[in-house]
């Protein structure tokens, strides 16, 4: 099956408007709502509306993080392929973040929790959250990107689980309509009897107990959430309650092998914005990047940015290429990993060299580049940090378990 690596005709509209919408409604208002940290982005609920009618009609062609879930229809019947939602989703992502990461993070009904029940909730449950706007719980106080070190407990009570525990850094944790929470049914039993969880707002024990300030994306809201005896119906169980010994952690896994190309995509949108601001900004001073002539004949500085946009590419290719296997039912998590660690590293070494390049300009408020660098670097941090992504790419490139190799 071959895969062509540029944008499908198909979704080049889509990708049209997300990067009309990323400079006329979220670039105009960035530098306001980093300013204005925690304050909600009340332009955002037009977009959201406008997003939301456009995924009603069909029109975005599963665009967002709503879009992330494999079709049951294999992409490849009679050797055909698929570009689907995504690959739509990725592309759209890495535009809107172009405008501005913590909005697009921001953005009602396009968190990371609706990628997890785009990814794993089965149709009934699918239909029950339409329309949510769902946050993603995992990281506590005890562990960070070993998500295996879970604590959350969820108990069967009745008709219900009890959920208790505490979790951080949780993304949209105030704003949104209901939380995907990971936690474990019996932490004797290890990975295997960690299952998410979907616990809506204004459950009894669930308390939204401060929001963090921190160095990039202030526009998105980040909370401590506490679950103390709170219950919840054993029919927001995402995926099987049953477990599965033999299939340890893969079940709730899987969700990342969705989410993780989308972060991968923010990174990318959030670097080209960087990159073609600095180009602007080195013409000006009498810099041109030639593409015709090797890089040691030019400029010190041009010769820097074609280093720099030759490892955004690559960033770029496997992103896209994490997605499309998603699409055509492959097995994508040592691919969506390689993406979210490559793209996650390029998005950091490109802004901060942008802000390099353009001296005084790149680290004064006069223009967004400083921002950018602020930004992208929670994105080589959340969805498993950098050298998680590594560990896990060495596991399946060498077929060793998480036990064999740490």
């Amino acid at each position: 099956m071959a895969i062509n690596l540029e944008v499908p005709k198909k979704h080049r509209a889509l990708v049209d408007q997300a990067h009309q919408v990323a400079m006329n409604m979220l670039r105009p208002i960035s530098r306001k709502y980093d300013i204005a940290e925690h304050e909600y982005p009340k332009e955002l609920d037009m977009l959201a509306a406008m997003i939301d009618g456009l995924s009603e009609s069909g029109a975005s062609e599963g665009a967002g993080a709503t879009g992330v879930r494999r079709d049951a229809d294999d992409g490849d019947k009679k050797g055909t392929v698929k570009n689907g939602a995504n690959l739509a989703s990725v592309t759209s992502v890495a535009e809107m973040c172009w405008g501005d990461t913590g909005l697009l993070l921001s953005m009602p009904r396009q968190g990371l929790g609706n990628s997890a029940i785009a990814s794993v909730a089965n149709d009934e449950q699918l239909e029950r959250f339409k329309g949510t706007w769902a946050s993603m719980a995992i990281t506590e106080p005890s562990f960070g990107s070993d998500s295996a070190a879970i604590s959350t407990t969820a108990v069967l009570d009745g008709d219900a689980y009890v959920i208790n525990g505490e979790k951080i850094f949780v993304t949209s944790g105030e704003r949104s309509d209901c939380i995907v929470v990971w936690a474990t049914l019996d932490k004797a039993l290890g990975r295997a009897a960690i299952k998410s969880f979907v616990v809506e707002k204004g459950t009894p024990g669930v308390k939204v107990e401060r929001l963090e300030e921190k160095l990039g994306i202030r526009a998105s809201d980040t909370a401590v959430i506490t679950f103390t005896d709170a219950r919840v119906p054993k029919e927001n169980l995402l995926g099987s309650p049953e477990i599965n010994v033999e299939q340890g952690f893969a079940g709730a896994m899987a969700t990342f092998d969705n989410t993780r190309p989308l972060v991968a995509a923010m990174a990318v949108g959030c670097a080209r914005a960087s990159l073609d601001l600095t180009r602007d900004l080195l013409k000006e001073a009498g810099i041109e990047v030639d593409y015709d002539r090797p890089a040691i004949l030019q400029h010190a500085a041009a010769a820097k940015f074609l280093q720099l946009e030759s490892d955004w590419e690559a960033g770029r290719l496997l992103t896209l290429q994490a997605a499309w296997m998603a699409d055509n039912r492959k097995p994508n998590s040592l691919e969506a990993s390689m993406a979210k660690a490559k793209a996650g590293r390029v998005g950091s070494d490109v802004t901060l060299s942008c802000v390099e390049l353009c001296a005084s300009i790149g680290y004064s408020e006069e223009e967004l580049l400083e921002k950018w660098a602020r930004d992208s670097k929670i994105l080589d941090i959340f969805e498993g940090t950098q050298q998680i992504q590594q560990l896990i790419v060495a596991r399946r490139l060498l077929g060793l378990s998480s036990a064999e190799l740490k």
